[in-house]
């Protein structure tokens, strides 16, 4: 491993040339210092690599084995140059965010499909799993990225805000009509009354919920827990319950009619959506550029 790269260089194009005078011409050396080299080599290695025949030269046995090996080197140091010029030229790259399922699809899909456009060579891993986890993943430097509501500790990330999102409870007009019938119930009365639908406890915007309700003193008696937002909203337009949902997430529900809004004394209080990476990461070419196009 002391011996000089360019020593093998010269062994390898000797070697392929089956020539000194033919890898002088592709070397542009001359003859004495490939000669010169190929003896270096020879002492360096304590072997005898090659044996001249009229026609130029041919590898020993002990030459050949090394030749296997040397090749093997070289190659792989052309496949990384080749890479790396990729890299640069075609912007080749790789990016893993975090994020829930549900921020995923309403607020993270419209982004990537533009981004992609931008930069169609890079390699984009999405893990899906809660909040929580997410800003753990950031912490140990598992991703380069989250898109979650932003934390009450910001001191190990940096972020750029997305604006806010507001948790509101629908349900279908036939469904608040018959429960108001028989209830004879309003406002946040008509929580504890009818069937409730919420995320699972394991969800961060479930346990941002379940402050308001204990807050309000709601213990609703019918309660149904469910995985996924997306599944959330399909409920409450079947007519099974109130959800509570996020309201630009059935901004089109509500505007036509399909879904109503269960009106309370006191709104939920807004959330913050932020793109967070752990500080210190910013030197990553392409969350860099992410950041600058989300910014």
């Amino acid at each position: 491993m002391d011996t000089n790269l360019s020593l093998y260089r010269i062994f390898y194009t000797v070697a392929q040339c089956g020539s000194i005078s033919a890898a002088a011409r592709r070397l542009y050396i001359s003859q004495p210092a490939i000669s010169k080299s190929i003896s270096s080599l020879e002492n360096e290695l304590q072997t005898h690599l090659f044996e001249r025949t009229s026609r130029g030269v041919s590898l020993t046995e002990e030459g050949l084995l090394l030749f296997h090996h040397v090749s093997d080197a070289f190659h792989s140091l052309e496949a990384g140059e080749a890479e790396l010029s990729r890299f640069r030229d075609m912007g080749l790259g790789h990016l893993t965010i975090g994020v829930s399922t549900t921020l995923c699809r309403y607020r993270l899909l419209p982004y990537l499909k533009t981004f992609i456009a931008q930069y169609p060579h890079i390699s984009i891993n999405i893990s899906c799993q809660s909040t929580n986890h997410t800003l753990d993943m950031l912490r140990d430097g598992s991703i380069d990225l989250g898109l979650v509501a932003k934390p009450e500790d910001t001191g190990h990330i940096s972020f750029v805000s997305q604006g806010r999102i507001e948790d509101v409870f629908v349900c279908t007009p036939s469904y608040l009509n018959n429960l108001q019938m028989r209830t004879q119930v309003s406002g946040l009365d008509l929580l504890n009354a009818g069937t409730l639908m919420l995320l699972d406890k394991a969800n961060a915007s479930r346990q941002f919920i379940d402050y308001f309700l204990e807050e309000n003193h709601i213990h609703a008696s019918n309660l149904i827990e469910i995985t996924t937002m997306d599944l959330l909203i399909e409920f409450a337009r079947t007519g099974l319950g109130i959800a509570c949902v996020i309201r630009d997430f059935v901004a089109d529900d509500l505007k036509s009619g399909l879904l109503v809004e269960i009106p309370t004394p006191q709104a939920i209080h807004p959330r913050e959506i932020v793109f967070a990476w752990k500080k210190g990461r910013s030197s990553h070419r392409f969350l860099n550029a992410f950041i600058d196009f989300v910014s």
